[in-house]
């Protein structure tokens, strides 16, 4: 018991501790936003960069979506358990399986949500302007976490997802108790080189480092 309540202690005393503690926004860097519904952080993203060069149209190499979300100006990326994203489709709450499950590794699916604008400055979102350096080093992580084909392509996992505009595409990586959505943004950040936490169980956790960030 102790060691569980030793454990506890520093996943939520980790939300405490910055890493890259002396980052500090970059003036006319690219914007980037932090965001969450409360539960779950999602990094949006330019769905297009002039300073890096990054399409995500291109690097996702899907005619259809290409074709549909080519004016748009921001993409969102969620990185999560199968089961569970699955689970919540048509607003339901994934059912005890999918929440026990998810509990240890298993399967992780990308979520692509398309923006047809900038987030809403919001209590749950925080604005960013990282430099081209840093932003490659994001986009780097977030283009790692899809899981390739035999030809290095992403795979789209199904033709549908919330809504008409967000789609899941199959996952790297497994998802348990220690390797949760927030902690996957936060690792993002980190790699980065931006403000994040020791350890980010919670969304709240992603979002009280990156509001701290300078």
């Amino acid at each position: 018991m102790s060691a569980l309540a030793a454990f506890l202690l520093f996943l939520l005393t980790g939300t405490l501790v910055p890493v890259n503690r002396r980052f500090e926004q970059t003036p006319g860097g690219v914007p980037i936003y932090v965001v969450s519904n409360g539960f779950h952080t999602d990094v949006v993203l330019p769905l297009r960069d002039a300073q890096t060069g990054q399409d995500w149209l291109r690097t996702l190499n899907q005619p259809a979506l290409t074709a549909r979300f080519a004016r748009y100006p921001y993409v969102a990326f969620g990185w999560g358990n199968e089961g569970f994203y699955l689970g919540s489709m048509g607003g339901k709450f994934p059912g005890p399986k999918a929440v026990v499950g998810a509990l240890f590794p298993s399967r992780t699916l990308m979520h692509v949500d398309f923006y047809r604008a900038a987030p809403d400055s919001r209590a749950r979102v925080v604005p960013l302007r990282i430099s081209p350096e840093q932003y490659r080093r994001l986009t780097a992580y977030v283009q790692q976490s899809f899981r390739a084909d035999s030809l290095g392509g992403v795979q789209l996992r199904q033709p549908a997802g919330y809504t008409p505009e967000d789609f899941f595409f199959l996952g790297r990586g497994r998802y348990h108790a220690l390797r949760t959505c927030n902690d996957w943004t936060n690792q993002g950040l980190r790699r980065a080189g931006l403000r994040a936490a020791l350890k980010a169980p919670l969304a709240g956790s992603v979002l009280f480092q990156a509001r701290r960030a300078r």
